[in-house]
C-alpha cells in the first residue's frame, strides 16, 4: 500500500470541470473570484507557487520565450466561417517557432527504433536552412552489464552483446555543441526523463515512443472503452515494484564542459 502523502494538498486539475483558470470572457471583465474554483485548484492549494511562477517571466529572455510561444500557439488556428480550424503540424510548428526564437541549430535526441524517421526530419530541418545535430540513444555503445543488467533482462537473447539506451551523453553532447534547441524523437520512458535533466538546451518534442500504436500514446486513452483496450482502465490496487528513486537530488552544473 502506498502511504497517503499528508504534508501536502495535491492538486486535480483534470477532474475539474469548469475552466475558471481560462474563463471565456471579455478582457475587460473582472476575473471570477478564486474562492469559486474547486478545492483542489492548485491556485487554491499553491497560490504562493503561482506568483513565485509569474515573477520568473519578469526575466526579459524567459518573458520573450513565453511570448513567442503564445504567438505560435495562436498561428495554429485559423478563423473560418465554419468556426475554428487546425492549420499546422507539430514539424510546421517547431520550423516556425525555431525562426522566431532566432535558432538556427537544432538538435534531434532519438531512438535507435525510429531512426529513419529521424532522418526524414533532419532533411526536413536542412530543406528549412537549419544547421542539424542529431544523436542516437545508443552513442557510446556501453552495453547493458555496465548499469547492473542481468543477461536475462535484456531485449536481445543473453549471449547478444546489447548497447544500453545512453541519454545522459545525448545530453551533454547537445551541450557541447551548443545547438539552440532540442527535438525529442521517441525516446524510451524514463531515458527521456534523464535527458530533460542533463540537457542545458531549451526542449521540445516532435513524438513520444508508443510501440504498439505507431507512437500516438494518445490512442490507448481513446480506444480505451472498446472490449479490446478496456484493460487499460481497470480499476486496480496500485502494487508498487520497486524503491522509490529520487535523481531530483543532483544537480547538474551549468557551468560544466563550457
Amino acid at each position: 500500500m502506498v502511504k497517503e502523502k499528508d504534508h501536502v494538498n495535491l492538486s486535480t486539475c483534470a477532474k475539474c470541470g469548469g475552466r475558471i483558470c481560462s474563463p471565456v470572457i471579455s478582457v475587460n471583465d473582472p476575473l471570477p473570484p478564486v474562492e469559486e474554483a474547486p478545492d483542489f485548484c492548485p491556485m487554491r492549494l499553491h497560490p504562493e507557487e503561482i506568483q513565485r511562477a509569474q515573477e520568473e517571466y519578469n526575466d526579459s529572455a524567459i518573458r520573450e520565450f513565453a511570448r513567442l510561444a503564445s504567438i505560435q500557439e495562436a498561428e495554429c488556428y485559423e478563423i473560418t466561417g465554419e468556426g475554428i480550424r487546425n492549420t499546422l503540424t507539430r514539424v510546421e510548428e517547431i520550423i516556425n517557432f525555431s525562426k522566431k526564437c532566432g535558432y538556427s541549430t537544432i538538435g534531434i535526441a532519438f531512438c535507435i527504433g525510429v531512426r529513419e524517421e529521424a532522418r526524414m526530419f533532419s532533411e526536413v530541418l536542412e530543406a528549412r536552412g537549419f544547421t542539424v545535430s542529431s544523436v542516437c540513444c545508443k552513442t557510446g555503445r556501453v552495453q547493458k552489464e555496465d548499469i547492473g543488467i542481468l543477461p536475462e533482462e535484456k531485449i536481445a537473447p543473453p549471449q547478444i552483446r546489447e548497447s544500453m539506451c545512453n541519454p545522459i551523453a545525448q545530453a551533454e553532447i547537445f551541450n557541447r555543441e551548443k545547438v539552440d534547441l532540442v527535438v525529442l524523437l521517441g525516446l524510451c520512458v524514463g531515458h527521456d526523463s534523464l535527458f530533460i535533466k542533463y540537457c542545458r538546451a531549451p526542449i521540445t518534442v516532435l513524438a513520444a515512443k508508443d510501440r504498439v500504436l505507431a507512437h500516438n500514446p494518445l490512442a490507448a486513452l481513446y480506444a480505451s472503452k472498446s472490449p479490446y483496450y478496456r484493460r487499460i482502465s481497470r480499476k486496480e490496487e496500485l502494487n508498487i515494484t520497486g524503491k522509490k528513486i529520487d535523481i531530483s537530488r543532483k544537480k547538474v552544473n551549468e557551468g560544466e564542459h563550457e
